[in-house]
């Protein structure tokens, strides 16, 4: 690296100008050298106006827009609407992720209403599973109640 800490400018590409490029900007200097001329006779109001036109005319244009012409198809420009044009009656449309969660609600309800009648696997599975708990709590609270009959029994003999 150079000293100072610039770098040089020996591997850029040389720029040419082109020929009629050349041409046209020598034509427009000596339209304004004449034009600059007899303008010296008219008087300063009229120098400004026509100054003002020229700046208009030959606005400079930044990167390439003075080489596209075309604006751009894609985009939308944001039109402001009046507030007495709103219809607030009009039903609104609801974005995907408002419609996709109002679906997935009445799905919601409508399983669980399917689940309480019983209708579904899982209600069903649930179901069998209930029964089978209340057949084993009943046939232990059956031989509970035997056991302390038995017990009673052998109390009452043991006490005689």
């Amino acid at each position: 690296m150079p000293r100072g800490g610039k770098k040089g400018h020996k591997g850029r590409g040389k720029q040419f100008s082109n020929p009629e490029e050349i041409d046209r900007q020598m034509r427009a200097q000596k339209e304004l050298e004449e034009n600059a001329g007899a303008e010296k006779g008219s008087s300063s109001d009229s120098e400004e106006e026509s100054s003002s036109d020229d700046d208009s005319e030959f606005k400079k244009r930044k990167g390439v827009e003075g080489l596209i012409q075309i604006e751009n198809p894609n985009r939308v420009s944001q039109k402001s609407k009046k507030v007495t044009e709103l219809d607030v009656s009009a039903p609104r449309e609801l974005s995907r992720r408002e419609r996709e969660e109002i679906e997935k609600q009445k799905s919601k309800e409508r399983y669980m209403k399917l689940h309480l009648e019983g209708k579904t696997e899982q209600a069903r599975a649930d179901l069998a599973r209930l029964a089978i708990i209340k057949q084993q709590r009943e046939d232990a609270a059956k031989k509970r109640e035997e056991l302390r009959k038995v017990k009673e029994a052998e109390e009452a003999k043991g006490k005689r």
